[in-house]
């Protein structure tokens, strides 16, 4: 999720609910690094005004999809029936997961697959073997694209003005010292993943954590999802993971995207 959230009033779309784009801004202020929110912390990521923020505050509170101490906000469980739904209806988790599955089984090793939400990944399916990652991670879990194998995977096959405003737009994060965060860089970086059809990313998120991912290549040339393995750097090489990861990643790959 990005540090600020911008509102974009869309006044000039006479059918943009403004006030809905505000209350969706609401929710998303809230996510695993904050869970728990003060009114003035909710106008601060989202923009709007501390009056504003406390009607959508107080709206969601009597629906029930968040609760207030007297001092913070959070959300409640009640608000999973907004990604239930999409999930509901949507056949793409279902089609991903028994790929995930195998994958998993035949390496020991945890996968998963992803889509880009505007500066961030969405997971939208995931086989975990064990933890390797100090956050818990799920269906729904969002992290920063640049400094994952599954975003780079998916930008680095994005057209080059989409790449252009990414990077203009975008701040490249250190979460490791091993994060790239020079733009001339990681164009370089999204560059080398196009041409080798991979990215590889060792410890840039997280210490300790080495991913590979691959793009899959829709019939109309698009990519709107990769997929990944994930392993602790100390146990699995580079090398490793290129010479028995990949073939069984391009492998899935190949396959859904006469499925997808």
């Amino acid at each position: 999720m990005q540090d600020e959230l911008i509102v974009d009033q869309g006044s000039g779309d006479r059918d943009f609910v403004a006030s809905l784009e505000k209350g969706l801004l609401v929710i998303e202020a809230f996510d695993a690094n904050r869970p728990r929110l003060t009114l003035s912390d909710v106008a601060k990521l989202t923009g709007i005004t501390r009056a504003a923020a406390r009607r959508y505050l107080l709206t969601l509170t009597k629906l029930n999809y968040a609760e207030f101490d007297g001092r913070y906000f959070s959300l409640t469980p009640r608000i999973l029936r907004l990604g239930y739904a999409y999930l509901s209806s949507a056949s793409l988790s279902a089609q991903v997961q028994p790929f995930l599955e195998r994958i998993s089984e035949e390496t020991g090793e945890s996968s998963s697959a992803a889509i880009l939400d505007g500066d961030d990944i969405v997971y939208i399916a995931r086989s975990a073997t064990r933890r390797i990652m100090s956050i818990g991670l799920g269906v729904g879990s969002r992290l920063p694209a640049h400094c994952t194998a599954l975003g780079r995977a998916i930008l680095a096959h994005q057209p080059d003005d989409v790449i252009d405003a990414y990077l203009q737009r975008v701040r490249l994060e250190a979460r490791t010292p091993k994060t790239i965060t020079d733009k001339a860089a990681f164009r370089a970086v999204l560059e080398a993943t196009r041409a080798q059809g991979y990215a590889l990313v060792s410890e840039e998120l997280e210490y300790g954590l080495r991913s590979i991912a691959v793009p899959v290549v829709h019939r109309n040339g698009k990519v709107t999802i990769a997929l990944n393995l994930s392993a602790q750097a100390g146990r699995v090489s580079a090398e490793d993971m290129e010479g028995r990861f990949l073939p069984l990643l391009r492998s899935s790959s190949e396959t859904l995207r006469y499925m997808l």
